[in-house]
């Protein structure tokens, strides 16, 4: 099988990444992929798993805690989602995204099995994630990888990760993202992500607002799981701070651990928190987990992709994330004019988002990405202008860059948000990338 022939074959299928509106309990059911998996020889209990849910800064704390376990010598499989520019981003060995050969391999490996499910229509068809999650397990068992951190999909009680029989548990701060899916309360979004908790393995649970935070230790107690509260048992603060990074000091149980985090924004440093409680949990020695913080990578957050002018890029698609960007903007950042390209999702918060940054924004380019969830540009430029900012309408992420590039003065900053797919378009044109078969 050629890579061509297994990304088609994996988009084939229905992919929820793509389709807004689907109910989430009727599309979605585990015996799916615990049929399949065990068609493949159970690959997903190969590993010691870290299982990571949440609303916010899942994958970041993902990243973070895979760099804290390879620096202390540890294989580490990483699954995250969504990705920048290729699909082969989101499995990764020792930060190496898998390679179009090892692809096609597992993806043959594994389409006879799903091709005989799907003719028995036991429970329904393998969707894409489902598969692409299957393709990861493959992997990591191939690669013999000695920990494999894994992050949900979306929810977490029904996802396709959520096969796993865990060493630790993750939950980040916890939102009011995917309403018409999850639930239109915390309390109810907190109780689908809490449904990653297995009776008596560890949870960290990053600073929560009070109606998830009782949820998840209503949820710890009754499986008899140990809960570290980061926000209880932690403290950090930053000493320091630049373009490059930010100098942090997180307090723990095992010490206090110093390091600088090249990843920007008051959240990370959250983030980091939870990460440093996880690592503490699996018992990596603090030099490891120092060092592997001070390598994290992970892009396409409050990245910096040019100099001159300033272009920064970030994936905020909601009021609370777009918050925490404009803070950080002008925390981070020294500009006498605001470019602002965005683009959203058509599931996503537009609103919340332009009223955050529409007063920040001395000029607004409204786009959109390929995706083809994404929400037209005159309806994002229509929310925009309600909020007082000036707009222009450009279809397509490279013509909105070229125009932004093209009249951002030396003093400037040009900011791309407003969805990763967004942001992944913008880094593909600043690096000269050839985008692969969609997506």
């Amino acid at each position: 099988m050629k890579y061509a022939e297994a990304i088609e074959f994996l988009l084939e299928r229905t992919d929820y990444e793509r389709w807004p509106g689907y109910t989430y309990a009727s599309r979605f059911d585990l015996r799916r992929m615990e049929a399949l998996l065990h068609r493949l020889g159970d690959p997903h209990l190969g590993a010691r798993t870290v299982h990571i849910a949440g609303s916010k800064g899942k994958g970041s704390t993902a990243a973070m805690i895979a760099a804290g376990l390879q620096s202390a010598g540890y294989s580490t499989g990483l699954y995250t989602s969504p990705h920048l520019v290729t699909l082969r981003e989101r499995i990764a060995v020792d930060e190496k995204p898998v390679r179009k050969r090892e692809m096609a391999e597992v993806v043959a490996t594994l389409r006879p099995h799903a091709e005989e499910m799907d003719k028995e229509q036991t429970c329904g068809e393998l969707s894409t994630f489902e598969l692409l999650t299957a393709c990861a397990f493959l992997h990591f068992k191939r690669k013999k990888v000695d920990f494999q951190v894994l992050e949900t999909g979306l929810g977490g009680r029904l996802d396709a990760t959520n096969v796993v029989t865990p060493e630790l548990c993750v939950i980040t701060p916890i939102s009011l993202d995917h309403k018409e899916v999850l639930g239109d309360t915390v309390a109810l979004i907190a109780a689908e992500k809490a449904g990653i908790i297995k009776p008596r393995v560890p949870v960290v649970g990053s600073p929560q607002v009070e109606e998830a935070a009782r949820v998840i230790r209503d949820a710890c107690s009754k499986k008899g799981a140990l809960l570290v509260e980061v926000e209880r048992d932690f403290s950090w603060r930053r000493t320091g701070s630049d373009l490059s990074g930010q100098s942090l000091e997180v307090r723990g149980k095992g010490g206090t651990y110093r390091f600088t985090l090249p990843l920007l924004g008051a959240h990370q440093i959250v983030n980091a928190a939870t990460a440093v409680a996880a690592l503490e949990l699996l018992g990596i020695p603090k030099e490891s987990i120092e060092s592997g913080l001070a390598c994290t990578r992970w892009p396409g957050r409050l990245q910096v992709l040019r100099r001159r002018p300033m272009l920064v890029v970030d994936g905020a698609h909601t009021g609370e994330s777009a918050k925490k960007l404009k803070e950080a903007l002008e925390q981070y950042f020294h500009f006498e004019s605001l470019i602002l390209i965005i683009g959203a999702s058509a599931d996503k918060d537009v609103s919340g988002v332009a009223a955050e940054l529409a007063p920040l924004a001395s000029r607004v380019i409204a786009t959109r990405s390929r995706h083809p969830r994404a929400t037209g540009p005159e309806e994002v430029a229509e929310v925009f202008t309600s909020r007082g900012a000036s707009v222009e309408v450009t279809d397509g992420v490279s013509r909105a860059l070229e125009k932004a590039l093209g009249e951002a003065k030396k003093g400037d900053l040009i900011c791309a948000t407003g969805s990763l797919f967004l942001v992944g378009e913008v880094i593909e044109y600043i690096k000269g990338l050839n985008p692969e078969i969609y997506p």
